[in-house]
């Protein structure tokens, strides 16, 4: 917020801010949250189908051949085909191409057209996928699906923020990540059986996306626009009934008051992308849009989640053996996501990435030291060792599940004012999937290479991500969301930056003198 008189009026309405849970409210939420299931189903159907006998035989004979060789030379590069891990890759490197279009009709058009279109898009790719003859057909379709994941994670992760009332809106929030998680389970449920149908079963794990595809788009239809949007749109009468029947009072003139105010300063905005830039935002801007987003991937967990059948294959897992346990690490993504969504508004999102992340470095050294001593040798692991490879896993996937996981969605969507949050959370997605696409492309080359040593680079990078958060991340719980800048005025260092916030703005109309912070 630029004027001053706006900074001190929100503050003091914070405080008569109202609110029930309404199952107007549970409703909206549980729609938006669909794409999540969406997202996760694309993420954690991909590396089941890779490893799946039938569809490498039709597309790519020559991993097949290796992969049911014994050479030792091979353990740790079975699956190593860059053309194949395009087949992962490309939905990432789609969904980072659209994502700007996404955030222009998101800011202009409103949360519920970028949540529509991003169905119709994913139900198109899901479609081809399923019908694919050639290798080109299944990269189309993976591109319309990235197409799809650019639309929906630029809205939905706002329209979740932005429908929540402040006190729950973390809980409400990671809708979105426990329905990615949901996402990634089923994907791996229906990766289990159809393994065993030949010669299409692939075709049923990648057309299958179209049934969450098709109830985002009614869901799309039928729920109401954010009143934050509403109101940047200037649809003030409609905006106010809406946070009426989502809030299930009519006392909601404190909160909407601030609606406007805030939609007054994002109009003022004429260039979002340029104005990311500014000084006033660079708190924001590093933590939110880069550090977190890409930090959220570094973690190493999505190189698991990508291609955990075809890890645990290298490992020298069987096939229906290996799709149990990444259905058993995928399970541990939903059980992390329950305890954040149950925990994260008492006791808040640094104690999350911190503690999680202390656990997710010792994990990895497990995992690491396990795969040097027993692994790379032309043999199988013994059962226990591999049991106790994939309880290590199961715990990391726990711990990441709770923290990075969910986190990396919910603190960028309420770091930024109204006036630059539709182009911020577009700049999020984008270094988010700019990270995804090349864990996705490189991971199981570094594998190859690297080795186990790949692990214990996911460990450390967990340490660095961790000792910037603890450094540079204030807290962020039960924080009005229009508010929330106030932090990055009182926080050890940012204080630094945002202290000049009003030195670099337009001049101010009269009615809002500028706050000489």
């Amino acid at each position: 917020m630029a004027g001053g008189g706006i900074d001190t009026r929100i503050s003091q309405r914070a405080a008569a801010y109202e609110y029930k849970v309404t199952y107007y409210l549970i409703f909206s939420c549980i729609v938006g949250a669909v794409g999540g299931a969406l997202f996760g189903y694309d993420l954690g159907v991909s590396g089941g189908v890779t490893s799946m006998d039938d569809f490498l035989i039709k597309f790519f004979p020559h991993v097949y051949e290796r992969k049911h060789s014994h050479l030792k030379e091979t353990d740790y590069c079975k699956y190593d085909n860059q053309i194949l891990t395009l087949f992962t890759s490309s939905l990432y490197f789609s969904a980072l191409v659209i994502t700007f279009a996404a955030s222009h009709l998101t800011r202009w058009k409103g949360r519920k057209a970028s949540i529509i279109t991003g169905a119709l898009s994913f139900l198109g790719g899901a479609i081809l996928n399923a019908a694919a003859q050639n290798i080109a057909m299944l990269i189309i379709g993976r591109i319309l699906l990235g197409a799809g994941i650019g639309f929906g994670n630029q809205a939905v992760p706002l329209y979740l923020s932005e429908m929540s009332p402040a006190r729950i809106r973390g809980a409400v929030n990671q809708l979105f990540q426990f329905t990615t998680c949901a996402g990634i389970l089923v994907a791996n449920v229906i990766n289990y059986f159809t393994d065993k149908v030949h010669p299409h079963g692939w075709r049923i794990s990648l057309g299958l996306a179209a049934v969450p595809a098709i109830l985002m788009l009614i869901g799309g239809l039928l729920c109401p626009e954010t009143p934050n949007s509403l109101v940047e749109q200037g649809r003030l009468e409609e905006a106010k009934q809406v946070l009426k029947k989502v809030r299930g009072t009519d006392n909601v003139d404190a909160e909407f008051e601030d609606l406007r105010d805030a939609s007054k300063e994002a109009q003022a905005v004429k260039a979002p992308f340029r104005n990311l830039l500014k000084r006033k935002y660079r708190p924001q801007f590093v933590i939110g849009a880069l550090c977190i987003p890409a930090f959220q991937q570094l973690t190493g967990n999505n190189s698991i989640l990508f291609y955990a059948p075809v890890i645990f294959q290298t490992l020298g897992f069987g096939s229906g053996s290996s799709l149990l346990s990444s259905l058993i690490s995928s399970l541990a993504l939903i059980v992390g996501s329950l305890i954040s969504m149950a925990l994260v508004d008492k006791y808040g999102r640094r104690a999350f990435f911190i503690e999680a992340g202390a656990e997710m470095v010792v994990y990895m050294i497990i995992v690491a030291s396990l795969l040097a001593k027993y692994f790379g040798h032309g043999e199988e692991l013994s059962k226990p060792v591999a049991a106790f490879l994939v309880a290590a896993i199961f715990l990391f996937v726990l711990a990441y599940g709770r923290s990075w996981g969910p986190l990396g969605w919910l603190v960028p969507s309420e770091l930024f004012p109204l006036e630059i949050r539709s182009s911020a959370q577009s700049v999020v997605v984008c270094v988010n999937m700019i990270f995804t696409a090349l864990v996705a492309q490189f991971f199981l080359a570094s594998l190859c290479h690297l080795r186990y040593g790949i692990f214990l680079l996911f460990a450390g990078l967990i340490v660095i991500m961790c000792t910037v958060v603890w450094l540079f991340l204030p807290e962020t719980k039960r924080v009005p969301i229009e508010e929330i800048f106030l932090l990055f005025e009182k926080h050890w260092f940012w204080k630094n930056y945002v202290e000049q916030r009003h030195l670099d703005e337009d001049p101010l109309p009269e009615s809002k003198p500028a706050h000489p912070c």
